[in-house]
């Protein structure tokens, strides 16, 4: 479970989202296995195919130890800010799904995805929404290990198990 929802102790900063709007829409989930069966459907498919989703990671300090293949990293710090040029590259791009995840999918992933879904809404996208993928990389990595990651370092998993 994530902390988001509580007030830093006294004296401590207030968390980075603090002083950005709490998030109003609610996202659609999708289980890693799924996400896994897309990936293997874009490899094993022509190259000249269109591919229809984004997975973007929004991890920042605890980037290490590999992402999902083929993701970009998106730290969640910066991501409200750049909702639109993220809408514009998608929307040209044609991309249907926008697809979260952090390290469990608990705070950082969930909070993403529903800024870009408020994001959508308001500009009235309904061709394009955000999706968080359940569990996040510790899930995927439980699941799969290094199964289709970039940059897998095994002994940085070993370390954290």
């Amino acid at each position: 479970m994530s902390s988001e929802g509580n007030a830093p102790p006294s004296g401590e900063a207030p968390p980075w989202w603090a002083g950005l709007p709490e998030p109003q829409a609610t996202c659609e989930t999708m289980d890693n296995l799924e996400v896994l069966q897309l990936l293997e459907k874009v490899v094993a498919s022509p190259k000249h195919e269109t591919r229809n989703f984004l997975l973007v990671d929004v991890r920042r300090n605890d980037w290490d130890g590999g992402t999902i293949a083929t993701s970009i990293n998106l730290p969640a710090q910066s991501l409200f800010q750049t909702r639109p040029v993220i809408y514009q590259l998608c929307k040209q791009a044609g991309i249907e799904r926008i697809i979260f995840y952090c390290g469990s999918s608990g705070g950082r992933g969930t909070r993403s995805a529903r800024w870009m879904q408020d994001y959508l809404n308001e500009v009235g996208e309904t061709g394009v929404k955000a999706v968080i993928m359940t569990g996040g990389i510790k899930g995927w990595h439980k699941a799969f290990g290094g199964k289709m990651m970039e940059n897998y370092d095994e002994k940085v998993w070993a370390a954290k198990a």
